[in-house]
């Protein structure tokens, strides 16, 4: 198996109504975060049911655990997760990979 890096995974129960200024600023986010070092990639996807626990579920790949925590640190991106946590819940965790079928 290659070095997978990790994988950050975080999930959003959010109002429907605050999605689309959410993404907005998820946007915002991901291009800061596209730019530290270790950066693989980030999605967001978006539940196709509006009574999906979660509406909203962020997928991003990363060198190391480290290289993820250090974006995470930057000033722009705490002040705009301070700023989701007014609308929604999030349940963030690194993962990495233990099995694999392609």
């Amino acid at each position: 198996m290659t070095d997978s890096g990790v994988t950050f995974i975080n999930v959003f129960e959010i109002p429907a109504d605050e999605i689309d200024e959410f993404v907005a600023n998820w946007r915002e986010r991901a291009r800061i975060m596209r730019e530290a070092p270790g950066f693989r990639d980030v999605r967001l996807h978006r539940a196709r049911l509006p009574d999906t626990r979660f509406q909203l579920v962020n997928v991003a790949h990363w060198d190391s655990a480290e290289a993820c925590e250090a974006a995470g640190a930057n000033p722009a991106v705490v002040e705009s997760v301070d700023t989701a946590r007014k609308v929604a819940t999030a349940n963030p965790a690194l993962y990495e990979v233990v099995a694999e079928y392609v």
